[in-house]
């Protein structure tokens, strides 16, 4: 869902009869939805099961696919998009329903691969989605979307057992409605910032808003017997300390999903562009989302060996030691390819590690909740690096005949900043007190498979 239309944003002003800034809000709806619906899914799902809420959040987002699939015009579109994003809350449902169902031995790498599924759906979702916009109608996207949402529904329903753990109390309605206010505040004002200004009234005033939104409901929280997100648990250092560098990753890991689309395409006149068609950069992007995939599953085994907290580390290095790399590979196909797949293997690494850290400090009737807020750190990161990004090679430029494009200076600069901000990940990694217990299990697991009746 977050990659589905980025290789139609060139096309998206004329495919839906609308200026380039209201068609930017058909990924802005998408990514404003999915900060919100995350850390609410997981509190519905500790209390009224984690298993209903998915199957909620796939049902929401293949209606948002069908509205979209039928829409010719940026306001349905934008709605659409906005349905889509519900599903952000499924992974950290999906990683919580792990924890309840799955016996200890084969919850770690589950829970990787899970966790890191983010990146390789983004990474496996741009190629996909590049030869269908190109070689059919662009509404054959969100056709493929809904029929996924459908199969993926029904697979769950069929394969995942009912039995979960679940938590006690109420849902906090006025909770989520101030952090949802706080919410839409800071993501709208990062992500559209760049457009507006970023010392426009509008922007300093959302970013504002969003400061006195947040601390209204941390204090609100703190008061409540059955909080939104128990802060009190959020602030445990393991906790704390792992949401921070999920931050920093979720920067360095989106990074590379902007820059290297950039280096492929860009025409060679500008000295560096490798001029490739936007099928053919998809295709060389690939291979990375299978590279994060393997990685996800070797994390995990050095997780259960040597501690989770190894895990993000050697992530975090590697993915600074990717981005080094990409200063003297970048003007040739087969060295982006190499250092995208290095940057890659870090993240899988960094994201594999994350569940495993916080549901080591989290009760068991916190768990989705907990991992709402862990996603949520990890999109509030994606979307600063996309403001920040977007700054440097706006400012950094070159002119190619009328066109002015990002030039090398401004693609270096982008590359520096990514590794030292992957750097700043490990020192907060250190930061994580030493390594943890496994995560708790319930009682009893049920079987690793139902048959239809039970999951019933």
């Amino acid at each position: 869902m977050q990659t589905l239309i980025v290789p139609l944003i060139p096309e998206l002003p004329e495919l839906l009869h609308t200026s380039a800034s209201n068609a930017s809000w058909a990924i802005t709806s998408t990514l404003l939805v999915g900060a919100v619906a995350t850390p609410v899914a997981g509190r519905l799902g500790d209390l009224y099961g984690k298993r209903l809420v998915l199957n909620i959040s796939l049902v929401v987002m293949t209606v948002g696919s069908l509205v979209c699939a039928l829409s010719d015009s940026v306001t349905p579109m934008v709605t659409g998009r906005a349905l889509q994003g519900v599903s952000m809350g499924v992974i950290p449902l999906g990683i919580s329903v792990m924890r309840d169902v799955l016996p200890p031995q084969k919850l770690g790498s589950a829970m990787a691969i899970m966790s890191s599924s983010l990146g390789i759906g983004g990474a496996l979702g741009l190629p996909v989605a590049a030869i269908v916009a190109e070689k059919t109608d662009w509404h054959a996207l969100f056709w493929a979307s809904a029929v996924l949402g459908v199969v993926v529904l029904a697979l769950i329903l069929l394969i995942v057992p009912a039995a979960e753990v679940r938590g006690t109390g109420t849902f906090d309605a006025l909770g989520a409605l101030v952090l949802s206010g706080g919410l839409a505040c800071l993501m709208l004002a990062i992500s559209k910032g760049g457009d507006w200004g970023w010392g426009s009234h509008t922007t300093l005033g959302l970013f504002g808003a969003s400061v006195v939104l947040l601390l209204a409901w941390a204090a609100w929280e703190l008061r409540r017997s059955s909080p939104l997100i128990d802060l009190r648990t959020s602030a445990r250092r393991p906790v704390l300390m792992t949401n921070l560098a999920s931050i920093v990753v979720g920067f360095a890991m989106y990074s590379s999903q902007l820059i290297i689309p950039q280096l492929l395409q860009l025409p060679k006149a500008t000295g560096f562009g490798l001029g490739q068609s936007m099928l053919a950069s998809g295709l060389w992007m690939a291979p990375s989302g299978i590279v994060m995939m393997i990685a996800s599953s070797y994390a995990a085994k050095i997780s259960a060996a040597r501690g989770p907290k190894v895990s993000l580390l050697a992530g975090s290095l590697v993915i600074a030691v990717g981005y080094a790399l990409a200063l003297p590979l970048m003007k040739n196909v087969w060295g982006v390819l190499a250092f995208s797949c290095v940057v890659t293997v870090g993240v899988g690494f960094a994201f594999a590690s994350m569940p495993a850290l916080i549901m080591s400090s989290v009760p068991p009737t916190e768990t989705a909740a907990a991992n709402g807020l862990n996603s949520l750190m990890r999109a509030i990161g994606t979307s600063t690096s996309a403001a920040v990004v977007g700054v440097i090679l706006a400012h950094m430029t070159v002119k190619v005949g009328p066109m002015a494009l990002p030039s090398e200076n401004g693609v270096r600069a982008v590359l520096l900043v990514s590794a030292g901000v992957a750097i700043v990940a490990a020192l907060v990694v250190l930061a994580i007190p030493g390594r943890e217990r496994p995560a708790a299990q319930p009682a009893a697991a049920p079987p690793l498979k139902a048959d239809a009746a039970s999951a019933n």
